[in-house]
């Protein structure tokens, strides 16, 4: 089954990694293998989100799902969105960019050099805000509660994420500005350039909020009055209809789903900037990646369980967060691509394994208890 569910990835991997490998050496094929784990990891709990969501769907949606999903989800996000995003940054056409990608890589390389504040502001941003929206929720489950906790309390002042992140973006501008002007190398009308698009960064991070809230209460509704009618089966007597959407509930929720996609590429693709800016390793490493979470999510809802690694959720988001911190000190001064990748892949190996010692702890408690009653039956029986 393992086979069956992720042959497709396996197979896209050994081609990306070949075709990295003859564009761009052994050090193509690395920065690919790390964007294809970045992309795997920050995008772990998006699966478990679409196994919990896509069980409840029919067949063809499921199917619609998995293959046009797959097609928005690795060439058009991943492969348009670079491209667009370089497009409206060094103010090219879309062609032209990908022209100069292949053609013309010392102009595409200024190019994008040149952008590289407005890229990391407007990416920085959004990515920010991807994680204080979660550090400041209270959860059940928390991984370093020392910290999450204090923060939690904090998260209930309302738009306090917003507001750290327009602070940290003033700032952010405000020390660009300033070691601008001392060096005497940038005017300062590129603070100005930092500062819209880390605006439009925020707004970029709030558009697709609002819309995934829109869809989810689309859907809460459609659930309740499901819910209603097993309710009403129930009383008369006849048999309960199995929840699986279709027609109109179901088209919900594959838009749903492709809102869900669309924002967690958002921080994939943004993120990739901060380890390379060359868009064909890119596209190789975020494509393997996008192809190993669709198949995750095919082997989550086959399997009908969701993952037990619960801080890996944890894991992806503080990578995020590292990122989005990494991307606003890349506005003035240069990080080695390769201390950005691990990063990432560090905290998502801590939070695993983590996660691990969790679950030891859980089951050594439960044969503890488990014991400890067979005792009292025992004596009890005596």
């Amino acid at each position: 089954m393992l086979l069956k569910t992720f042959g497709w990835s396996f197979a896209v991997t050994a081609l990306g990694l070949v075709a990295a490998v003859f564009y761009g050496g052994w050090t193509g094929f690395g920065i690919v293998a790390i964007l294809s784990i970045l992309e795997i990891s920050v995008s772990f709990d998006n699966a478990v989100v679409n196994a919990g969501i896509l069980k409840k769907m029919n067949a063809f949606w499921q199917k619609t799902f998995l293959t046009i999903g797959v097609l928005i989800a690795v060439f058009g996000m991943r492969l348009v969105f670079p491209v667009v995003i370089v497009a409206i940054s060094a103010q090219i056409g879309p062609i032209e960019a990908v022209q100069l990608a292949l053609d013309d890589k010392d102009k595409y390389q200024q190019l994008v050099t040149d952008a590289h504040p407005s890229i990391a502001a407007f990416g920085g941003t959004f990515l920010l805000m991807i994680f204080l929206d979660f550090i400041f929720e209270d959860r059940d489950i928390k991984w370093l509660g020392w910290l999450e906790r204090p923060l939690a309390k904090l998260g209930k002042v309302d738009m306090l994420s917003v507001c750290i992140a327009l602070i940290v973006l003033l700032v952010s501008a405000m020390t660009f500005a300033t070691n601008a002007h001392q060096h005497g190398g940038i005017h300062a009308d590129k603070t100005e350039t930092v500062l819209i698009a880390g605006i439009a960064g925020l707004i970029t991070y709030l558009i697709v909020g609002g819309l995934s809230g829109f869809f989810e209460n689309r859907l809460e509704e459609e659930e309740e009055r499901e819910h209603e009618a097993e309710e009403e089966a129930k009383r008369s007597g006849k048999k309960v209809p199995a929840v699986v959407m279709a027609g109109k509930a179901a088209f919900f929720l594959f838009l749903y789903l492709e809102v869900l996609d669309a924002s967690f590429s958002f921080d994939g693709v943004i993120g990739a900037f901060a380890i390379t800016n060359d868009i064909v390793l890119m596209v190789l490493g975020l494509g393997i990646g996008a192809m190993y979470v669709r198949s995750l999510t095919v082997y989550l809802v086959r399997q009908g369980t969701l993952d037990d690694y619960v801080y890996l959720e944890h894991g992806a988001h503080y990578a995020i967060g590292a990122l989005a911190v990494i991307l606003l000190v890349t506005i003035q001064y240069e990080i080695h691509e390769v201390i950005t990748g691990l990063v990432g892949i560090v905290l998502i190996a801590w939070s695993f394994f983590s996660s691990v010692q969790r679950n030891r702890r859980l089951a050594a408690a439960e044969g503890k208890d488990t014991v400890s009653n067979e005792k009292a039956e025992v004596s009890s029986g005596v």
